[in-house]
């Protein structure tokens, strides 16, 4: 009689610890799933992945990343051979004074010379420049070699987002942290893969 009592306080035992350990998982996950950023948090803060291969010489396409416009322009050899000469007419020719990575501080501010990645925001007053890729005169300014103009102030910027001298802009258009994840796919706001050193 004893074992049978036993047995049954066992197999009671053995119940109840299971349906808690039960319990405890099902109260476990909800606990550890509120830790986890929301979708709307992700795409505030979290890198962002944007296909370029329908992507056009001379043409723009926008992506979003931390609420911010990203400008995606691939450049034509037409654009980029105007770049040499500007220097004299630039508040920050070599990007000295001006937002972005290492890798970026150099003629073209990017890792392929022909991909421009900026983002789209006037480092004047915050309005969004828009994108003039034609090597022709324009309203606000007769000897237009292609890149951005903003219409709020009239900031202007080459085809590498390096601000002219007269503009109220202070610095170059910002260039976000970006790496390639191979040749038609790009993350914005990492700087590497993960893995890469």
């Amino acid at each position: 009689m004893t074992d049978k009592v036993n047995e049954s306080r066992r197999n009671l035992l053995v119940g109840t610890s299971v349906v808690g350990v039960v319990g405890a998982v099902f109260a476990a996950v909800p606990f550890i799933k509120s830790w986890m950023p929301s979708e709307r948090a992700k795409s505030a803060g979290g890198p962002v992945e944007a296909n370029i291969s329908k992507l056009e010489l001379g043409q723009k396409i926008q992506v979003m990343w931390r609420g911010q416009p990203i400008f995606l322009v691939k450049r034509d050899k037409n654009q980029l051979n105007t770049l040499e000469g500007l220097a004299s007419k630039l508040k920050d020719p070599s990007s000295e004074s001006s937002i972005q990575p290492e890798f970026a501080k150099n003629l073209h501010r990017s890792k392929k010379e022909e991909l421009l990645v900026l983002v789209g925001i006037c480092t004047h007053l915050g309005c969004s420049p828009k994108f003039y890729p034609e090597i022709v005169p324009q309203a606000f300014d007769a000897d237009w070699k292609s890149g951005f103009y903003c219409p709020c102030h009239n900031s202007k910027f080459d085809i590498s987002g390096r601000v002219f001298s007269g503009s109220p802009a202070g610095t170059n258009l910002v260039v976000p942290p970006y790496v390639f994840v191979d040749d038609e796919n790009l993350i914005i706001g990492m700087d590497k893969l993960e893995g890469e050193a």
